[in-house]
């Protein structure tokens, strides 16, 4: 079996803001802000990826919902920022989703308001983005 080409080392939920004034029961929007940013040391290659969610009211445009996500993946194997292989900004966002979307309806149930709870989504259109709003250290 070869070795995966990269791991998730570590992450944190750096942020949380919670304003449930702002609740209407209207539909909720959300978004998804992918940065990141690539270190290199002699002898390893890392990735850090900050994921900032929001939900806010579809109508009024009021922000309920506000958590930064910080991960670090790391590289098998010591890479150039340009040899970062394409299927790795999906992949590390399909790799953290599971975490923010389990925090995000732990955090609002235990505000003991009606847990917001993410449906199973595809990411995949945040990879573009994320490659974009990728610079190197």
């Amino acid at each position: 079996m070869n070795k995966a080409a990269f791991s998730l080392e570590v992450y944190s939920f750096n942020k949380v803001n919670l304003d449930f004034d702002a609740n209407t029961r209207n539909e909720l929007q959300i978004d998804f802000k992918p940065v990141g940013l690539f270190k290199q040391t002699e002898s390893e290659s890392i990735y850090e990826l900050k994921i900032i969610f929001s939900a806010y009211d579809k109508d009024s445009q009021a922000q309920m919902v506000e958590i930064e996500c910080n991960a670090t993946f790391k590289f098998a194997d010591r890479i150039e920022f340009n040899e970062i292989p394409s299927y790795f900004y999906g992949n590390s966002i399909a790799i953290i989703f599971p975490y923010i979307r389990a925090f995000i309806s732990t955090v609002t149930l235990q505000a003991n308001f009606q847990p917001l709870v993410l449906p199973t989504m595809n990411l995949s259109s945040l990879a573009d983005p994320l490659r974009e709003n990728t610079s190197k250290a």
